[in-house]
């Protein structure tokens, strides 16, 4: 193999041992032949030539496939416990946290941030970093931050709320502002208070929810690494739940390898914020409240920001109620908020118009949205036929599966 298909396989393998797929005995068999097979390679030579106990060398690879998708990656002290049972486990944390474990006697592995540094996070000495990894393909090409939004590439869009729900997003803007979020973090940890936050946008589809998380990271320069939730189940058992705990697990590494604390989004959380299920007899039932479980267990512990999003208005598990600091409700907009709204996305209309629409359909920002998108596609297949208001109002009354549904905003 090269470089990059030995990495990913090592990558698949450590995968599956910290998911209890395969045991350690397996995992160092397994990883040991797959090196010995590419000697061809700088790395394979390296790491055998270090002849290093079982446990040493499942950390390294590891640490090492860690390093390969993000030079910043770390190992730290929680990390034992998942890397081996108990006993095993806190014996090799206390040889890192004594300097006598073997890895750090030969200068592989170092404190992160130095020798001087808080001897809870380890990482790759730049000796060993050049001797194992400098052949590989470039390191920077891959990161733990594939696939989050950067703040950056995030567009500027106008949304209109009810003055409640302005006066919520212009204050968690300011709280997630980077002068302020240090600031009140510092404040809670030194009252002995979690300093994450976990914030719940709620409502109807449609009304802006999933579009102000983007406008809040881009005002606050912050990424968002997003999250549907509805793709974490999985046929087979344990899966789903390996799903939600690999979640923080890549957002605290993301957070490592980020100037800024980024957002996580879990976007449609409907079917894990709802009400856990007591007396309990079928199998997919108990993996729905383990899931939810482990999705408490993280937020108690969590130490970012964290912003849920849900249709579920009323069957909330109170434990989740509880752990959401912030709860903004996202309501369809007033007849004067949808004429805004009309005016934004179809400039050319008359303001008496926007109040026609406005007062006519009940529709939610994105069914407006929806509209103006079809007006301009229609614009340019149909450039003869031009738009009027008859023309909005054909395409208003498409945009409902049942026409019974329309009727003025005023008796909703």
């Amino acid at each position: 193999m090269n470089g990059d298909q030995l990495m990913d396989e090592l990558f698949q393998v450590i995968s599956s041992y910290r998911s209890d797929d395969i045991d350690i005995h397996e995992a160092y068999e397994t990883t040991s032949a797959m090196i010995a097979a590419n000697m061809q390679l700088g790395f394979c030579r390296q790491i055998n030539e270090y002849s290093l106990s079982k446990e040493s060398w499942i950390i390294l690879v590891y640490v090492c496939t860690g390093y390969y998708y993000s030079p910043k990656f770390t190992m730290d002290s929680d990390e034992f416990r998942e890397f081996f049972d108990m006993r095993c486990g806190l014996s090799q944390l206390r040889l890192f946290r004594s300097n006598k474990h073997e890895l750090l006697t030969k200068s592989i592995l170092e404190p992160a941030g130095g020798e001087l540094a808080n001897a809870n996070e380890w990482c790759l000495s730049r000796r060993a970093a050049n001797d194992l990894m400098s052949e590989l393909c470039p390191v920077t090409a891959k990161s733990t931050k594939q696939g989050v939004i950067d703040a950056e590439s995030i567009g500027k869009k106008a949304l209109f709320y009810p003055t409640k729900t302005t006066r919520q997003v212009s204050e968690l803007e300011s709280l997630l502002s980077t002068e302020k979020f240090q600031q009140v973090q510092e404040s809670l940890e030194a009252h002995g208070m979690r300093k994450g936050f976990a914030c719940l946008f709620y409502g109807t589809p449609g009304t802006g929810k999933t579009e102000t998380v983007l406008q809040i990271a881009r005002k606050t320069g912050r990424d968002i690494m997003q999250v549907d939730m509805s793709q974490m189940r999985d046929k087979y058992v344990g899966e789903s739940e390996k799903n939600v705990k690999q979640i923080f697990t890549r957002y605290r590494r993301i957070c490592k390898e980020s100037d800024q604390t980024p957002i996580l989004l879990l976007n449609e959380a409907d079917a894990l914020l709802g009400v856990r299920m007591t007396n309990v007899e079928h199998s997919v039932d108990q993996m729905e409240n383990t899931m939810q479980n482990i999705l408490l267990q993280e937020m108690e512990n969590f130490d970012g920001i964290l912003i849920a999003t849900t249709n579920l208005t009323q069957n909330l598990d109170g434990a989740f109620d509880r752990r959401f600091l912030y709860k903004v409700e996202f309501l369809k907009p007033t007849p004067e908020e949808s004429r805004h709204i009309w005016q934004a996305m179809l400039p050319e209309i008359s303001e008496e118009d926007a109040w026609t629409l406005a007062k006519q359909y009940a529709f939610s920002g994105g069914q407006i949205e929806n509209i103006a998108r079809k007006q301009i596609v229609n614009s340019i297949l149909f450039p003869e036929e031009g738009r009027d208001l008859n023309k909005i109002r054909q395409a208003c009354d498409s945009e409902y599966l049942n026409k019974k549904q329309t009727r003025p905003i005023g008796f909703c």
